[in-house]
């Protein structure tokens, strides 16, 4: 399968659906109650915005590592997003049926893009004369 490079992190389907669920984060917080202003609604949407951001970095980067270690960054905040999701759906904050399935696709292709990253750069061993 041929695939066209991406140019842009923007390009990105991981960064796409991550971008889309900070949107929907945002909207979702939006209905919190204002005690929370400066809690939970803070750190989730901290969180979130997160993922995307640390894809858009690491996509610049020129090592595989380095570029790996952003996406595992990225990675550790979709986590963080996830417990905040399961506390927001405890605390009678918000319904997030919906975000969860979003959260566990994005953290399949992160998982995906960070593999590719990591194999595309193994070389085979020089030949032995």
């Amino acid at each position: 399968m041929n695939r066209i490079p991406a140019r842009s992190f923007r390009d990105l389907i991981v960064w796409q659906k991550a971008h889309g669920f900070v949107v929907d984060v945002y909207k979702m917080t939006e209905a919190f109650p204002k005690h929370e202003l400066f809690g939970l609604t803070s750190q989730l949407r901290r969180a979130a915005v997160s993922i995307p951001a640390n894809i858009a970095e690491g996509f610049v980067k020129r090592g595989a590592n380095d570029k790996a270690r952003f996406m595992n960054i990225a990675q550790g905040s979709l986590e963080e997003c996830r417990y905040y999701l399961i506390l927001s759906q405890d605390l009678n904050y918000s319904n997030t049926q919906t975000l969860m399935p979003r959260l566990e696709e994005i953290s399949k292709l992160l998982n995906a893009y960070t593999s590719s990253i990591l194999t595309s750069t193994i070389q085979p061993p020089p030949p032995k004369f």
